[in-house]
């Protein structure tokens, strides 16, 4: 756990969550891997996508993979993420529909209910995802089945540690060829191995976001293969450099829960 100043900004990361409340910034368009649900602390958002969908609320929500801006009228905002491997297909677009839907104020009073929860709680790392889903959605998302040989992979790739994780070191293990292995995991996951591999890569950056690191040795030690790429890659998922995500979260505490709960269902276990 890392505690940063009283500035109330926070980030709970879990195998399969993150709930942030802190800074925007100055975005520009993003692609991230997992499904966003903003909600603005205080006046409203906007949102923008590629294929020229507009919104503006207290809350607004986006599916995984859609590329879009979002800016507030408040320099904070409460950003809640669900990584669709982990929720049974249809759920995410099901729960987009009542966020958005006649629940909407619902929701916002839940969210912004949760964040105040997680300030005054004295624990934070004994939250399971069913246990974040309750408190930000009022019920626990469905839980996906994945076959063991995805789920093995999925472990293996967010281990962080050691030769890069790829396709045909996971094949090999599962008994499958590269062809059969990458077609499995795209029935399974929704998503090619190749852009799951590249999102969980940019999403462990999360991590480390308020530590004063040399950002050349921690892109190499997670899995980039030069500067360049990593600046790139975060750009695209989190439409900011990665020195002005560093800039921005230097008061963030950050908090790790669940793992010992994907330890228990096989699922990815991010180094803390």
């Amino acid at each position: 756990m890392d505690e940063k100043g009283t500035s109330g900004h926070l980030m709970l990361i879990t195998p399969e969550r993150v709930f942030y409340a802190g800074l925007l910034g100055r975005p520009r368009a993003r692609c991230s891997g997992a499904c966003h649900v903003y909600v603005a602390i205080r006046d409203g958002l906007w949102l923008s996508t590629a294929d020229g969908r507009e919104a503006y609320g207290e809350l607004l929500a986006v599916a995984p993979n859609v590329r879009h801006t979002v800016t507030s009228d408040h320099r904070s905002v409460i950003s809640v993420t669900i990584e669709p491997e982990s929720v049974r297909p249809g759920s995410l677009d099901d729960l987009i529909k009542r966020l958005m839907g006649e629940e909407r104020e619902l929701f916002v009073q839940r969210i912004r209910a949760a964040y105040g929860e997680l300030l005054g709680r004295a624990r934070r790392d004994d939250i399971t995802s069913h246990a974040f889903d309750r408190m930000c959605f009022g019920e626990a998302l469905p839980a996906r089945e994945l076959d063991p040989r995805v789920v093995k992979a999925i472990v293996q790739i967010g281990r962080f540690c050691g030769e890069p994780v790829t396709a045909a070191s996971c094949a090999s293990e599962a008994g499958l060829s590269a062809s059969r292995f990458l077609h499995l995991f795209k029935q399974e996951t929704g998503i090619s191995f190749r852009s799951f591999r590249a999102w969980k890569r940019a999403r462990h950056l999360l991590h480390f976001a308020n530590q004063d690191l040399n950002l050349a040795h921690l892109a190499q030690d997670i899995g980039y293969p030069d500067s360049t790429h990593f600046s790139h890659s975060i750009r695209r998922f989190y439409g900011l450099k990665p020195r002005a995500i560093f800039s921005g979260s230097r008061d963030l505490a950050i908090y790790h829960a669940g793992l010992m709960e994907a330890a228990g269902s096989g699922l990815t276990q991010e180094a803390t």
